[in-house]
């Protein structure tokens, strides 16, 4: 009898390591920034595939379900920072953008013109540029830590805001404060490194 996908992942878990362990160190690293973080979070993954291996159904690719093991572990590791450390780095960009914006008379508050967004020309076909996607992976390499764990949380892997809140042990006004400077700061350093390089 032919063994079933189940049998033939489980029988075998080092293909795992071999043909899905550095995608999801550099998954993990992306999220965690701190290489023995996100190794310790790539074995704690197989480590929970393999106790929990039953519960891979071949419905969705190996891959996927090995993913969404390593998004609960990248959770937890987050809950348990959350309850050691104050979680917000409100202060960052605060005074920076501060010259951006009119101070007063009708338009205060708004962007001075000239200090404002560019417009990109065409952003949809940088998304199939891996020199496009090295420059973001720079870009969010430069936010603080817990900025960057924001924003992934929500933006990339799009975790609900109550449910970040919660884990995170932050509240929903300090989440879209901090949202709000991480897309700032990306958006001015792919101005400066990407789209203002373009023409």
């Amino acid at each position: 009898m032919p063994e079933s996908r189940t049998d033939i992942a489980l029988s075998d878990p080092e293909r795992w390591v071999d043909e899905h362990g550095d995608y999801l160190f550099k998954y993990a690293l992306m999220r965690l920034r701190d290489p023995a973080e996100a190794e310790d979070a790539v074995q704690e993954t197989f480590l929970a595939a393999l106790k929990g291996g039953k519960s891979f159904q071949g419905r969705s690719a190996e891959k996927s379900w090995l993913v969404g093991i390593l998004k609960n572990k990248i959770c937890d590791h987050f809950r348990k920072a959350s309850r050691e450390t104050s979680f917000t780095d409100l202060e960052f960009y605060a005074d920076e953008e501060s010259d951006r914006f009119a101070p007063d008379g009708l338009a205060k508050g708004g962007w001075v013109h000239e200090l404002g967004p560019q417009e990109w020309e065409n952003p949809g076909a940088s998304l199939d540029n891996e020199v496009f996607w090295q420059t973001y992976r720079d870009c969010a390499g430069k936010l603080p830590k817990n900025v960057a764990a924001v924003f992934n949380l929500r933006e990339v892997d799009g975790v609900e805001s109550r449910e970040i809140c919660a884990l995170l042990n932050i509240s929903e006004n300090n989440l879209w404060v901090m949202l709000h400077r991480a897309r700032m700061a990306l958006r001015r350093c792919l101005e400066t490194n990407w789209f203002g390089k373009q023409k």
